[in-house]
C-alpha cells in the first residue's frame, strides 16, 4: 500500500476500511477512528468511573481493535464491534480496579456560587445523572447507557454486551429503580441544605 493518504477514504464504508486496514492500509484505521472517536469516547466515559479510566480503557480498546481487525467476521456493524470492544475494556478495568478503587474527595472549602444557575441547568442535570449512574453496578450502568442514552434497542444492546435480551431488560429495570432512588436521594439531600 502507498504511504500517501488515500483521498477517497472518506467515501469508503466502515467495513471496507477495516478490511483495508487488515490488508495493510496505513490510513484506513485512522479514518475509522476519525469517524467514531466521539461516540467511542462518550461510551468509555459513561462506562468508567473516572475520565482517566475512560481514557486508559479507550486506548486499550483501540489497540485491541487495531490488532484484531483481521478477525472481524462482519456479522455486525463496525461501529457496534468497536463499541463492544470499548465497553468490554471498561468493564475489564472496573474489575481490575475493584479492590483498589478510590474516590477523590471534593474541595468543600470553595463556597457555592450565589448567582442564579438557570444557564447551567442542563449541564448540572447531566452531571447529577452521571453521578447517579456511577452508583449503579457496572452491568446495570452499561445496559442503561446502551438502551437509554445511546438509543440501542434491547436486542442490539444484548448483542453488544454479549448477554440475552432478558438480561438487558432485567438490568435496565433494576438499574432504573436504583437510579430513581439515587436521584431522589440526591434531590432530597439537596433540599435539606
Amino acid at each position: 500500500m502507498s504511504s500517501q493518504p488515500n483521498n477517497h477514504l472518506g467515501e469508503t464504508s466502515d467495513h471496507a476500511l477495516l478490511t483495508a486496514h487488515a490488508g495493510g492500509d496505513r490510513h484506513a484505521f485512522a479514518e475509522l477512528l476519525r469517524r467514531h472517536r466521539d461516540h467511542l469516547w462518550q461510551t468509555a466515559v459513561r462506562a468508567s468511573y473516572t475520565p482517566e479510566d475512560a481514557a486508559d480503557s479507550l486506548q486499550e480498546a483501540l489497540l485491541s481493535a487495531h490488532r484484531k481487525a483481521a478477525g472481524f467476521r462482519g456479522d455486525a456493524e463496525v461501529r457496534s464491534w468497536l463499541h463492544t470492544i470499548v465497553v468490554n475494556a471498561c468493564l475489564d478495568r472496573i474489575r481490575r480496579n475493584k479492590l483498589r478503587r478510590t474516590v477523590p474527595l471534593s474541595d468543600e472549602t470553595l463556597p457555592e456560587p450565589r448567582y442564579a444557575r438557570d444557564d447551567f441547568a442542563a449541564v448540572e442535570m447531566t452531571l447529577i445523572v452521571d453521578a447517579a449512574l456511577f452508583v449503579l453496578p457496572a452491568d446495570q450502568r452499561t445496559a442503561l447507557v446502551a438502551v437509554e442514552l445511546e438509543g440501542y434497542s434491547v436486542a442490539d444492546a444484548a448483542k453488544l454486551l454479549g448477554v440475552p435480551e432478558g438480561t438487558i431488560k432485567s438490568r435496565c429495570s433494576r438499574g432504573r429503580r436504583r437510579l430513581e432512588e439515587q436521584l431522589k436521594s440526591l434531590r432530597d439531600g439537596g433540599n435539606r441544605q
